[in-house]
């Protein structure tokens, strides 16, 4: 029954919001905002903080700042001198990669985005063929980033910048992923040794932090390889930030497979299914639509810890912005330079975060009341 379908007695009223317009927007402030001598001061302290700290933000990001000229003594406005970005904004993007050979990531991109659209939302016309080159995109993205077969080959260490972080943190993405689960289903397991060679696993791993899986992954695992065989420097890292997300992962959708009530393992069990299939079509479908705030945020801080492979010798941003604020060109630049990193990293993480609340929107999950 609606509100406007109720009866009320002599007296009583629906409890609805403010009316729309001049009368409902004072009344919202003066209720939120205004409505105690405290609330009131703290209110115009907030107002008097934001103003002075958005006013310096603003004239140096903007209206002080410098975007044209050739070297840092063009900059004599008093805000941020941007031209150190646009001297080496394709490092920025691109590391050392060749210029000549810009279109190859830069179509690698473009494909990226086609390959991950009908992984992300199931409203795309003729999804399951796109599904099928989303499959098969990383064998064609590493063919068009590292060459061979009539491509110029470019070593992995000429990638670099934006490029690089790309490439790590969307591999280690979609590798911690099933990793996670499959870890997570080992955990629970009844059998004894696959469930301790799986805790041990995690818990190793969540015990150290993720420099310390860098370094052996960069040092130590030649050591352990035969003689002549090594692997690149680049793979080893995406290796050690796969493993090291894949162990927070799996606690994560444990977390969710826990949640899942006693009832449905034991309806999944009445229906006749095997334990794949019931965890396939019923039990494993519900952990992750419960956990998706977790995943997604386990997603974000695998992206933001991409930035500590510059330690190992590899140059994401973090490494070009380095070796940019080293330039005796450009030194004393480092606000810039970490603004704009800042800035990337930014747009990135909350495209992700948006992402997680539609899903959650979409998927009604949350147990809303």
């Amino acid at each position: 029954m609606s509100v406007t379908e109720q009866q009320y007695a002599p007296g009583e009223h629906p409890d609805l919001p403010p009316p729309l317009g001049e009368a409902g927007l004072i009344a919202w402030f003066r209720k939120r905002l205004f409505s105690s001598v405290g609330n009131t001061i703290l209110t115009l302290v907030a107002v008097f903080f934001l103003y002075h700290v958005l006013s310096a933000i603003i004239f140096w990001s903007i209206t002080g700042a410098t975007f044209t000229g050739e070297t840092k003594a063009d900059c004599s406005l008093g805000g941020a001198c941007w031209l150190v970005i646009g001297d080496r904004f394709h490092q920025f993007m691109y590391g050392l990669y060749p210029t000549d050979q810009y279109w190859r990531p830069n179509l690698t991109f473009i494909l990226m985005v086609i390959a991950i659209v009908p992984v992300l939302f199931d409203n795309i016309p003729h999804r399951g063929k796109f599904l099928l080159f989303s499959a098969v995109f990383p064998f064609i993205a590493f063919y068009l980033l590292s060459g061979g077969w009539g491509l110029e080959t470019v070593d992995t260490d000429e990638w670099g910048g934006l490029l690089l972080t790309l490439v790590l943190g969307v591999t280690g993405i979609v590798a911690s992923l099933p990793i996670g689960i499959v870890l997570a289903l080992g955990r629970r397991s009844n059998m004894p040794i696959v469930r301790t060679l799986c805790v041990c696993f995690i818990e190793f791993i969540r015990g150290v932090p993720l420099i310390t899986i860098l370094f052996m992954a960069s040092n130590m695992l030649p050591l352990f390889l035969p003689e002549g065989v090594n692997f690149d420097k680049l793979l080893r890292a995406l290796i050690g930030v796969a493993l090291f997300s894949s162990a927070y992962m799996a606690e994560v959708i444990r977390g969710g497979l826990q949640a899942i009530p006693k009832g449905q393992y034991e309806g999944a069990d009445a229906m006749g299914l095997s334990y794949w299939q019931s965890m396939r079509l019923i039990i494993l479908p519900q952990a992750l639509r419960i956990v998706i705030p977790g995943i997604v945020n386990t997603f974000i801080g695998l992206y933001k810890d991409t930035t500590l492979v510059s330690i190992i010798g590899l140059f994401d941003l973090i490494g070009i912005g380095l070796v940019a604020v080293a330039d005796v060109k450009w030194r004393g630049l480092a606000p810039e330079t970490y603004a704009f990193i800042a800035l990337l990293f930014f747009i990135s993480c909350f495209a992700m975060s948006r992402y997680s609340l539609w899903l959650e929107n979409k998927l009604h999950t949350g147990h809303k009341r």
